[in-house]
């Protein structure tokens, strides 16, 4: 292969892409906008799944040291009726197919296993346009550019690289994530802690709900998910203003004092989520020259498969490259045909979750699918 492969955008997506390629003789470039790799934070726990993400590290040739990674008990499970009521709980005895294991740290390995250069830090994207069938100028803020025979965008849920393919944009859901971290949670913040257990809890009531999971070093990981009016709340700091818990509390009024208490005390000013999604089933007419992964590509509401799916689809297109480097057309159109078939799949089960999670029968609901015998 001759044509330059260019990423744009260093998350998992991105770097398995990267990874699958370097491990078939294929070089290709990832473009970051962080300035490196700890420039901010990479978020909390993943569940990396069997039938997707754990298949997708297996082709990188990662999944020993992923397997390295893994938070022994974070498959357990609880789930509450806002009164406190224990309505559902299993333990992890090690043999569930959802382990879990820290965002950061499946990042670290992937980028340590590529060749030193492959990613270039502080290349912020702020402008892509064609140059001829199949090329493509990628203009960087800081004044450099590079022209590339394939251009993958793993840039995310507001991708730069996605307007050549689609005119698509993300919408507002309605649904907005407050995210929220209690720190030495066994020492100090031990209802809590009692409350969530050693895995992932789950509060939920329709429209609402507290959703939490232990972290490594006695850390909880909160998201209070409401349905809100995007400039929800009003007037407030979204950034800095802790007080701003206490309209979080608000809206959960009457709930056990031990789920309130993972609001209420948490060790750092609440992080506002807004969430987003394209259309379900997105799809675009093959362009060539480019293609898109992950989140840019199919950004949904949370439903625990946006990590698996972009591993997935970096893996799956590292292996039709691979597979007909001399056609990359061909390799593309392959690769977007199982790609829209599985994204519309997901797309379902998402809209199936929420109402399951957040809808009118919640949180009986949520009992049933934990009890169904396939889950």
């Amino acid at each position: 292969m001759t044509q330059p492969i260019t990423i744009i955008g260093a998350g998992l997506g991105g770097l398995v892409l990267a990874r699958v390629l370097h491990v078939h003789g294929i070089a290709a470039t990832v473009y970051e906008a962080d300035a490196s790799a700890g420039a901010r934070s990479q978020g909390g726990m993943l569940d990396i799944h069997d039938y997707n993400g754990q298949l997708a590290l297996k082709d990188a040739g990662l999944y020993e040291e992923f397997t390295r990674l893994i938070h022994a008990g974070g498959e357990a499970t609880k789930v509450y009726d806002k009164n406190g009521a224990l309505l559902f709980a299993e333990g992890d005895n090690g043999t569930g197919n959802r382990p879990e294991v820290l965002r950061g740290e499946l990042r670290q390995i992937l980028l340590g296993s590529l060749p030193a250069g492959t990613v270039q830090w502080g290349h912020k994207v702020t402008s892509v346009t064609a140059n001829g069938v199949g090329k493509h100028v990628v203009r960087f803020e800081n004044g450099s550019e590079t022209i590339t025979g394939l251009l993958v965008g793993a840039d995310g849920a507001w991708s730069r690289v996605r307007p050549l393919v689609s005119a698509a944009t993300p919408a507002y859901t309605g649904n907005v994530y407050v995210e929220i971290w209690l720190r030495d949670a066994d020492k100090r913040h031990p209802a809590g802690a009692q409350a969530v257990g050693g895995g992932s809890m789950f509060a939920v009531a329709p429209g609402k709900g507290i959703l939490a999971h232990r972290e490594p070093d006695s850390v909880l990981h909160t998201y209070v998910s409401l349905n809100k009016p995007l400039d929800w709340p009003e007037g407030i700091d979204r950034t800095t203003a802790k007080t701003s818990l206490a309209e979080v509390a608000a809206e959960f009024a009457g709930w056990a004092p031990e789920l309130l208490s993972l609001i209420t005390e948490s060790d750092t000013a609440p992080a506002f989520r807004p969430v987003y999604s394209l259309p379900y089933g997105h799809e675009w007419q093959h362009v060539p020259g480019v293609t898109l992964i992950g989140d840019a590509a199919h950004l949904m509401a949370p439903n625990g498969e946006g990590a698996n799916l972009a591993l997935f689809d970096g893996a799956e297109l590292g292996k039709a490259i691979a597979a007909n480097p001399d056609d990359l057309s061909a390799a593309i159109l392959e690769y977007e045909k199982q790609l829209f078939l599985r994204t519309a799949a997901v797309a379902v089960e998402t809209q199936e979750l929420l109402v399951t999670l957040f809808g009118a029968d919640s949180p009986q609901s949520l009992v049933e699918m934990f009890t169904q015998p396939q889950f």
